[in-house]
């Protein structure tokens, strides 16, 4: 585990603000990928609390700054704990290539039951699937590649994970 997880998650949730203006929209929603890269790393680095949490304040910002939709949050926070619950178990870097399963499913069914009513909105169930895939899945590659670059390369060989699971 991290040493300065909040060091870390700032760098995270900076990182997202950072390229924040890096969107497709569809529909209401706005594809985002890098949410998703950051939610893969954050997930398998620090766990799904702090994933959770990295990905509820950069939700908070990107909105604050009309970058970022209310689906930022039911499409966002799903993938970073699925991501963290599954690397308690399975301690391999590649669960990382399992944040849409968080994103897709799950935060497509949240936004379908609670923020479509709230929006009064007619998008369905199936394009906020879509939308939320089209963002999640090349999100989660960048994040294992990213994963790779940082495990090969060390940069948190002094406070990051002891496991030695790659």
């Amino acid at each position: 585990m991290i040493r300065k997880p909040v060091v870390l998650a700032g760098v995270f949730v900076a990182v997202c603000v950072a390229l924040s203006g890096l969107y497709v929209p569809i529909g209401p929603t706005k594809v985002y990928p890098f949410q998703h890269m950051v939610n893969a790393i954050a997930g398998v680095l620090l766990g799904p609390g702090w994933a959770a949490i990295i990905a509820t304040i950069a939700a908070i910002i990107r909105n604050l700054l009309g970058v970022g939709t209310i689906f930022a949050f039911p499409g966002g926070i799903p993938g970073g704990i699925v991501v963290g619950l599954l690397y308690r178990y399975i301690r391999k870097d590649w669960v990382a290539l399992f944040e849409p399963l968080g994103t897709g499913p799950i935060g497509a069914t949240i936004s379908a039951w609670i923020v479509v009513p709230y929006i009064q909105s007619s998008i369905g169930w199936t394009a906020l699937q879509t939308a939320f895939l089209a963002s999640s899945i090349p999100g989660s590659i960048l994040g294992f590649i990213v994963l790779k670059i940082i495990r090969k390369g060390g940069v948190l060989k002094d406070g990051g994970d002891k496991t030695g699971s790659r």
